[in-house]
């Protein structure tokens, strides 16, 4: 005879209780709150009306409504930012509750009222990011095209906002911004990394660009390239040692072509030089160099019989 269902819910709860108690840091139970992952995608949302005013939102904007317009805007972004980040200051730094004038909150508003006073320098990075892409692809028929289309694009304007909000000390959110952006396009951009001027990221899909990577100016990379670490030095305990440099620094007016593997915190790609397509680089490039997979010959064959 099967037992009363109550008696093997009973079990299971126990079992799972149990489990919880093993494994702490798989639960927060008795925490301070997350952040919200929809309220910070709404921040992205908000962020990109705000850069690129009638392109996304509010589409029927004039000289006459636009100041009413974005004074609306930041206010409402002002307070989803700041509520957001408090939540991240809680969780980062594991505090049990955070009352209305406790330090995470007065610093939470802080950070929120920095970030908006760059938009405008973010802006105008962003526009030097847009004509690259339109510089760079031959497909692009307008800069317009780039910002409502473009996945590398937006990859690329998600970074700029993350990689902001991480100078400015906010933790867990860049991270969150940059693994949705990942989610949509494909393209894996690490916050940290640090990245220059007329940036363009073309078809997108596949590309890595990790922590330390350091990015010079007008540099133009493909689908499918990594810019990884080629190895990992440990402590006495065998752990990862964090806040070394791991990935590579490209300088500038370099393009790395699709499939491209570059590794190593201590290499260099020089100004002016091109990774050709399928390369895997484990040493610094010299300036205005080619690099290429040695030569390999395509053999066809015809499907006939004969």
């Amino acid at each position: 005879m099967n037992k009363h269902p109550s008696a093997n819910l009973d079990h299971m709860t126990d079992a799972t209780l149990k489990s919880y108690e093993a494994l702490e840091g798989m639960h927060r139970i008795g925490h301070a709150f997350l952040p919200s992952r929809s309220g910070i995608v709404e921040i992205l949302d908000l962020s990109r009306q705000l850069l690129f005013p009638g392109y996304f939102g509010s589409k029927g904007l004039t000289q006459e409504n636009i100041r009413f317009h974005v004074g609306s805007l930041i206010n409402k972004l002002g307070v989803l930012l700041a509520e957001q980040i408090n939540h991240c200051l809680c969780t980062d730094r594991q505090c049990p509750d955070c009352e209305d004038h406790s330090p995470c909150k007065q610093e939470s508003h802080r950070m929120a009222q920095e970030f908006l006073t760059r938009i405008p320098k973010i802006r105008e990075v962003l526009a030097l990011d847009a004509q690259a892409a339109f510089d760079g692809d031959p497909a692009a028929k307008s800069i317009a095209e780039i910002v409502y289309c473009y996945p590398g694009y937006y990859a690329v304007t998600v970074h700029r906002i993350a990689h902001e909000l991480l100078l400015l000390g906010v933790p867990l959110m860049p991270r969150i911004m940059s693994e949705h952006a990942h989610s949509l396009t494909g393209c894996d951009i690490h916050p940290g990394a640090t990245i220059g001027r007329s940036f363009f990221i073309d078809h997108a899909t596949g590309v890595v660009i990790g922590e330390t990577s350091k990015i010079g100016e007008n540099v133009k990379i493909y689908q499918g390239v990594t810019l990884g670490a080629l190895s990992f030095p440990k402590d006495e305990r065998g752990r990862v040692i964090k806040g070394l440099q791991r990935h590579p620094t490209i300088e500038d007016n370099v393009t790395i072509y699709a499939n491209a593997t570059i590794l190593g915190g201590d290499r260099v790609v020089g100004k002016g030089s091109t990774i050709g397509g399928n390369t895997f680089v484990t040493e610094t490039i010299p300036q205005d160099s080619f690099v290429m997979q040695g030569e390999s010959k395509l053999e066809v064959k015809s499907k006939r019989k004969k």
